[in-house]
């Protein structure tokens, strides 16, 4: 069987859940409308800090500019903190359809991975696309360009950026991948989600910029993989990372991915040897 052939039924899950989640407009509007309202109130504190800290003289790794478009470019990627499990997974473990996917003839960590990346990817791009809209264009015209999303350093540092997207979009489906081998042991995400989610939202940046905290902590937050998600990709944006950085910043990502994964397909096999089938 050629390699396409192989490929065939993992990119059918993903087109087919990517596809069925575009359907879901209203929500991703509604979502797009608190993100703006967040994000607003985001930037606002930001340009209260940094006024404060320009009286005090005080020296900051990120210019305010920069503090507003990387809460902007959160507000736009929010969809990647895997801070909840893929709800389809977490509906066949309550119904017990679970035990379906043992018994299809391809594999089912890979199915579940390409499920779960197209669920995130259909709800990351339009959101994306009307944050961009708004903050990148609509401000600007709006006369308020100061707090708008600034573009890239320049092309190199864009494009950088946009590996790094991809390869975040992969990341954050390997620790969604963890959350659903979790919640099919369980037979109940709603516990793992409770303590997943103040976790993922401090050490992946999107709370506070991690450039913006203490010195001394920096290397230990780099290197920690939730940092792939936006930590690292607003580095790449802002230009702050070039060169050989950004390239070990874009192997630090393949190397959470390929661990995550590995400890992900592990786990999952020894669930389902051992798994109790609820419903019916």
């Amino acid at each position: 069987m050629s390699p396409r052939e192989l490929l065939r039924p993992y990119a059918a899950a993903f087109v087919s859940r990517f596809m069925q989640m575009l359907q879901y407009r209203t929500a991703a509007l509604a979502g797009f409308a608190t993100q703006c309202w967040w994000g607003g109130i985001k930037v606002m504190v930001f340009a209260a800090f940094y006024g404060g800290s320009a009286v005090a003289g005080a020296a900051s790794p990120m210019s305010l500019a920069q503090a507003v478009s990387y809460t902007w470019l959160a507000q736009g990627l929010l969809v990647l903190l895997p801070w909840l499990g893929d709800p389809e997974v977490a509906q066949a473990v309550r119904t017990g359809a679970v035990a379906y996917d043992r018994l299809r003839p391809v594999d089912a960590y890979a199915l579940w991975f390409a499920r779960s990346a197209g669920w995130i990817a259909a709800r990351l791009l339009p959101r994306v696309a009307l944050m961009a809209a708004f903050a990148a264009v609509a401000l600007p015209l709006a006369g308020l360009g100061e707090w708008a999303w600034q573009p890239p350093a320049n092309a190199v540092a864009g494009l950088a950026f946009l590996l790094s997207i991809g390869l975040a979009l992969l990341l954050s489906t390997a620790m969604v991948m963890l959350l659903n081998v979790a919640a099919t042991a369980a037979l109940n995400e709603r516990g793992i989600s409770a303590v997943a989610t103040p976790v993922v939202i401090v050490f992946s940046g999107n709370l506070l910029p991690l450039a913006l905290l203490p010195d001394a902590w920096q290397t230990a937050l780099l290197v920690q993989p939730l940092a792939g998600l936006f930590d690292i990709p607003a580095r790449l944006y802002f230009g702050q990372l070039s060169g050989w950085h950004a390239m070990g910043a874009l192997g630090l990502q393949c190397f959470w991915i390929a661990l995550l994964v590995a400890f992900g397909r592990l786990a999952m096999g020894r669930t389902m040897r051992s798994l109790q089938v609820q419903g019916g």
